[in-house]
């Protein structure tokens, strides 16, 4: 026999719930899925191959969210271990998922321009005497195997991520960009629009609504410039919003939103005609003390702010959070916090239970002016 989520927690013993220690605490109502979709708007969680392996775990996605992207299923280092291979398994099984339980799936990345999430392979590639021939050869080589493999099962490409060095304001220089420069950026939305005619393609970037980002925000406004002005095919911005403390070992403050600074840079965003797509959510308590209902309650009231600044640009439809559940979040590896306690960056706890963020962004999308 199989259960759903809520009746393995309700039944309190036996099965997995009772091995894993789950308490029931599901608030009544529609779930975030629901509450977004009667507003025109759709939720949903980055979700790892690994993820699929726990029940518990997958249950919660299919009841809360509306659409899912794969973690890190379709990167580079992931999807090609050399120049000839796409080893699409992994990402496969998390579309077939999708499908099977009648989500919507974004994609992410078709090119992480970052040197360090390349493969090895790409730097040492023979790129020969017409190197930004090869280098394009390479780039749109990858980027149409791709979309023409999910063409209709993905509506939605992160076409180009973190191009913008947050320090300079400068696009970041790669292997591939060496050898063609700036147009990298054009020769992948081009490609995907070729592949993909029908999908909605993303820039998307960590600038965010602290202070300190105001050179990165400036960089991307410019580069999203000069794509509209050339008529590349983008149509939104991926807006990354780990919001909170800062990502770095350094970092200190926790709320520091500049917030009538970020409504001049949405402005000119959507000014520009494109979408806002919030393409990676979750707040970063690092730098928050450890009582953890104090810690809860400041995390929800931060969300509470940004998604309801964020809800009222009717250009913002989608909303995903980088992991549903504290022991899924990538914030748990990285930058730990002076005292060792877990963080508490999602909507859900270890345990799947629902904290106050989870609330807070229920409340955001009731909160919403329904879109067309």
């Amino acid at each position: 026999m199989q259960f759903t989520r809520r009746e393995a927690l309700a039944l309190g013993c036996g099965g997995a719930a009772a091995a894993c220690g789950y308490v029931p605490a599901e608030p009544a109502g529609p779930g975030l899925k629901a509450l977004a979709a009667a507003k025109g708007m759709r939720f949903s969680a980055a979700l790892g191959s690994g993820g699929l392996n726990d029940p518990l775990y997958r249950q919660l996605i299919i009841e809360q969210c509306g659409m899912l992207v794969p973690e890190n299923e379709l990167k580079w280092y992931v999807l090609r271990s050399d120049a000839r291979t796409f080893e699409f398994g992994r990402s496969d099984a998390l579309i077939d998922f999708a499908a099977a339980n009648a989500m919507e799936v974004r994609g992410h990345t078709l090119l992480w321009h970052l040197p360090q999430w390349f493969p090895a392979w790409v730097e040492a590639h023979d790129f020969g005497t017409r190197p930004a021939i090869e280098a394009e050869r390479l780039l749109t080589e990858h980027v149409r195997t791709i979309c023409e493999r999910y063409r209709g099962r993905i509506f939605s490409w992160d076409v180009v991520n973190e191009t913008i060095d947050p320090v300079t304001g400068l696009m970041r220089e790669t292997v591939l960009s060496r050898h063609l420069g700036p147009e990298i950026v054009d020769i992948a939305f081009n490609a995907a629009r070729e592949a993909d005619p029908d999908s909605q393609l993303v820039y998307n970037d960590y600038m965010s609504w602290e202070a300190g980002h105001e050179t990165h925000q400036d960089g991307v406004l410019r580069l999203l410039d000069g794509l509209v002005e050339r008529g590349v095919p983008i149509d939104a911005l991926g807006v990354q919003s780990h919001i909170g403390s800062g990502n770095s070992d350094d970092s200190t403050g926790f709320d520091t939103a500049r917030e009538a600074h970020w409504r001049g840079f949405l402005d000119h965003a959507t000014g520009l005609g494109l979408d806002l797509v919030i393409s990676e959510f979750d707040v970063h308590d690092k730098n928050l003390p450890y009582d953890i209902a104090s810690r809860d309650q400041a995390v929800a009231e931060l969300a509470a702010r940004y998604l309801d600044l964020m809800f009222s640009y009717p250009q913002c439809r989608d909303v995903m959070a980088w992991g549903l559940a504290d022991s899924r979040s990538w914030l748990q590896t990285n930058w730990p916090r002076e005292d060792g306690a877990d963080k508490r960056p999602t909507p859900y706890d270890a345990g799947l239970r629902p904290k106050p963020l989870r609330t807070a962004i229920a409340s955001a999308f009731e909160n919403a002016i329904a879109r067309a």
